[in-house]
């Protein structure tokens, strides 16, 4: 997935996630860490699970197959939005018609976040690129990726967040919890709210994730970094082709590396473990007691003490 060859098409994209992200924020009760804003990995593209709306539940996919934005109400209607060239401005006034028709109506804060140059959806008519070969590539590598990241979600007993993409920062992410609390976070993030960032980086993470590239960052890479990030966190030994990035303090295992390596799966779960013991480790987390090997499909996990069967 060379960024160059799609970066129009990945930034378009990544702006209509805002909008749909942005309406299920609007509708959504907060949720800790601020997850009730985002979006999951389907076997169609990309969803955003059931969002509260009066007295009905609504969801809506990014269907990367039929290439539909697909809105669903629990009444059994359905709206389409069709993905294809066109720009945000275009795309918000066809949602937000194609919700009204299913009677939902809902005001959203229409400035884009986390994003260079920011113009307001109604406004934007500079973004219009939609690539169908490129984004289902992208949402493909998204299956496997979402995949391994629920794998090793399954090795620990703490208090872990889901495996889910933010629509700000535009990537797949999976957080673990050490169970403290964090030093408050300052804050100056670009493009997010500082009355957002404390809540989110309340207690101390060891977080990883993927994204497909940016114009600050032109690569598809893997990345992990802690919050607080511990003395000697970037210093520790990396699987091949990993790197610490001290101006951005994470550490980066490019795309193309995982995908070309003999064991793509295997590689990446090196760079999560290893990643997360420099967090742990470094940390002095309770490694005992958050842990456990991962999940096998169908079998409970042993309680210690039970001697059943």
């Amino acid at each position: 997935m060379p960024y160059a060859d799609w970066q129009d098409s990945a930034a378009t994209l990544q702006l209509w996630t805002q909008v749909v992200g942005k309406v299920r924020l609007a509708l959504t009760p907060w949720l800790n860490h601020g997850w009730q804003v985002a979006l999951y990995v389907t076997a169609r593209g990309i969803g955003t699970g059931p969002i509260p709306a009066g007295d009905d539940v609504i969801d809506m996919e990014f269907d990367f197959l039929a290439h539909d934005l697909v809105c669903r109400t629990s009444r059994g209607q359905i709206a389409k939005v069709a993905l294809r060239p066109r720009s945000v401005a275009d795309f918000y006034t066809d949602l937000m018609a194609q919700l009204a028709t299913l009677g939902v109506t809902v005001a959203i804060d229409t400035m884009p976040n986390e994003v260079a140059d920011p113009i307001a959806f109604p406004d934007d008519h500079i973004h219009a690129s939609y690539d169908a070969v490129a984004v289902e590539r992208f949402w493909r590598a998204l299956l496997r990726i979402d995949s391994v990241f629920k794998l090793f979600r399954s090795g620990f007993l703490g208090k872990a967040s889901p495996v889910h993409l933010f629509w700000g920062s535009f990537d797949l992410a999976v957080t673990r919890f050490s169970g403290r609390p964090a030093p408050l976070h300052p804050g100056g993030v670009p493009g997010l709210p500082d009355r957002v960032t404390p809540e989110a980086y309340s207690h101390e993470v060891s977080s990883a994730g993927f994204w497909a590239g940016s114009a600050a960052f032109p690569e598809a890479a893997f990345y992990s970094y802690a919050y607080p990030a511990p003395a000697g966190f970037g210093d520790r030994p990396m699987p091949a082709g990993a790197r610490f990035d001290a101006a951005m303090g994470e550490y980066i295992l490019p795309y193309e590396a995982v995908r070309m390596a003999p064991d793509p799966q295997a590689l990446l779960l090196a760079f999560l473990d290893a990643t997360y013991a420099a967090a742990a480790d470094l940390g002095s987390w309770d490694r005992t007691a958050l842990e456990y090997a991962p999940g096998v499909p169908g079998v409970p996990r042993a309680i210690p003490g039970d001697t059943s069967t």
